[in-house]
């Protein structure tokens, strides 16, 4: 395995950065020659929703007190005011707060 310290971390990020770069160019090439219909479109929302899901489990089940009370709160907001920004900014203050009095 490569050290990651001094010029090989730069290296590995520069390759991040590019792999990265390469995936978003190829992604709206191939949705430049994909035609949009119901099918499409409903992949897209399905594979958008499983990538979350992909993040949030492993929080709920293996983060802390405030991981888990900043998914709540993020999840009851989004419940109530339909809006992903607000429902963000109270997941952030709850894990910010319970961290910084717990």
């Amino acid at each position: 395995m490569m050290a990651t310290d001094g010029m090989n971390g730069l290296i590995v990020i520069a390759l991040m950065a590019a792999v990265s770069l390469l995936a978003r160019f190829g992604g709206v090439l191939v949705m430049a020659v994909v035609p949009i219909n119901q099918r499409v479109e409903s992949f897209i929302n399905a594979m958008s929703a499983s990538v979350l899901v992909a993040v949030l489990v492993p929080v709920a089940v293996e983060g802390d007190l405030a991981a888990r009370m900043a998914l709540l709160a993020t999840a009851v907001v989004m419940l109530v005011m339909r809006r992903p920004m607000p429902a963000i900014a109270a997941g952030i203050a709850v894990a910010a707060g319970w961290r910084y009095l717990m």
